[in-house]
């Protein structure tokens, strides 16, 4: 079983559709890439995230804006589509090998379980995650880049890490597709 190494950094100062979209740490790199707009409930752009295959990771750098203060669950979800308000198309929790919800969970955690951003008063959040569950090589079973796509989706509340099937994250406010 891989062993899941995720970690989170947030940083100040973020303009929506600054000149420095792309951070350099990633603006050089050989490995997969993928840029996708995140949306929220009425379809309105409020950020990005960048997702990078880094060997085994995937980092995801993500810069948002006009989201609520506090801290907020992140997850990747099965599907790639993001219809609002709800975003219930974007299905379950993206969970390829059948494991329970959250990192406390004894009996396992989703593929697309992330750890919880905060977001600024202002209601800006620069995040980066990195997690090993998920790849972005197409054919393997926890690629995000699988037919029909994946999505990402802030919920409203912070995810508890233990409570199957969301960690009682609350709804959805935001999504990105993956494709």
């Amino acid at each position: 079983m891989k062993k899941m190494v995720m970690s989170v950094c947030l940083s100040a100062g973020f303009l929506l559709g600054s000149a420095a979209a792309t951070p350099a740490a990633y603006a050089n790199s050989e490995e997969p890439q993928l840029k996708v707009k995140i949306v929220d409930s009425k379809g309105g752009e409020v950020g990005t995230a960048l997702l990078t295959q880094k060997g085994a990771a995937v980092q995801i750098h993500i810069e948002a804006a006009n989201l609520p203060p506090g801290e907020h669950g992140i997850h990747f979800h099965e599907n790639g589509k993001c219809d609002p308000p709800d975003f219930k198309t974007a299905g379950a929790h993206f969970n390829p090998a059948g494991k329970q919800h959250g990192f406390h969970n004894p009996k396992g955690y989703h593929a697309g379980d992330l750890l919880n951003i905060q977001v600024k008063q202002d209601g800006t959040v620069t995040a980066d995650l990195e997690t090993q569950s998920v790849t972005l090589n197409k054919g393997a079973a926890n690629s995000l880049l699988k037919p029909g796509g994946t999505a990402i989706i802030i919920h409203e509340k912070a995810d508890d890490y233990v409570t199957d099937p969301s960690g009682n994250s609350g709804n959805r406010i935001a999504c990105a597709r993956i494709e």
